[in-house]
């Protein structure tokens, strides 16, 4: 088992493609990254309404609010932690893994911040980190000390590949932009938990990201022997990211055959 998604769920120009609610994305894809969180929570009417629009089969991968992970830096937000799972309790049973995105600037000084804000979390859901520090990536013993802290406590450690977003050259804004907002890591394919995920940050080469998305072609399948993996595929303008699908999903199902045909969007050619 495998989950594969993008990291919303609409898009205006996707309404082209026949995509024109979570319900419609809902029959593509069977899982979403669900970035909104991050900025802001959803009404609870809100929050109903996606639940109305997909089943039971169905993923939402939330993010913590930044005003946990950035603002609180993980410290003194007990009330906000509560509010935010009080709000997204409709879709309790359809959450893949809730997961922090961290700021660069949350070092290997703050992991007992990290350990006590991931030992008061609800045990019923899934969790997942992504770090950006680089001494987090220095393969030495502050990594290992996370490494290990993440698997003693069965939490994610969220894997960013941005390597065809910085490989890309920079012919557009947007391109431009996500060279600027997204990390320049090194990519250490760590399986901590039970639900790796890997956030693959494509260019507009499309076959430049078949080329890079290699090597999870011979991962993923590994992983799926023994865990159940989330894969979500990013383009720097996401209005591309069908095409993205497109161009690699006959790999990921040479891959993993169990993934099925590809989904039943439009081709994109003449529509971007």
């Amino acid at each position: 088992m495998i989950y594969i998604g993008l990291p919303q769920w609409s898009h205006p120009k996707w309404v082209r493609l026949g995509i024109t609610s979570l319900e419609e994305y809902a029959r593509h894809f069977n899982c979403v990254e669900g970035n909104t969180t991050l900025y802001a929570l959803p009404r609870a009417e809100i929050v109903q309404r996606w639940r109305e629009q997909t089943t039971d089969a169905f993923r939402f991968c939330f993010k913590f609010p930044s005003t946990i992970s950035h603002q609180a830096a993980l410290q003194h937000c007990d009330d906000l932690t509560t509010e935010f799972f009080d709000r997204m309790e409709p879709l309790a049973n359809r959450i893949g893994q809730y997961w922090l995105q961290l700021p660069a600037t949350f070092s290997p000084a703050d992991l007992p911040a990290l350990w006590h804000f991931l030992d008061g979390l609800p045990k019923e859901f899934t969790y997942g980190v992504e770090v950006r520090h680089p001494r987090f990536f220095a393969k030495g013993a502050e990594e290992q000390l996370l490494n290990r802290g993440l698997h003693e406590r069965g939490v994610n450690r969220v894997i960013l590949d941005s390597r065809p977003v910085h490989s890309a050259i920079a012919h557009s804004e947007a391109i431009i932009d996500a060279q600027r907002k997204k990390p320049k890591v090194p990519v250490h394919a760590v399986v901590t938990a039970q639900n790796p995920m890997v956030r693959f940050i494509g260019s507009d080469n499309m076959l430049q990201n078949r080329e890079l998305f290699a090597v999870w072609l011979k991962a993923l399948p590994t992983w799926a022997q023994s865990t159940t993996p989330y894969l979500f595929l990013h383009t720097p303008d996401i209005a591309q990211a069908p095409e993205l699908v497109d161009a690699l999903w006959h790999d990921l199902r040479q891959a993993l055959p169990e993934i099925g045909p590809a989904p039943s969007i439009p081709q994109q050619t003449s529509l971007f």
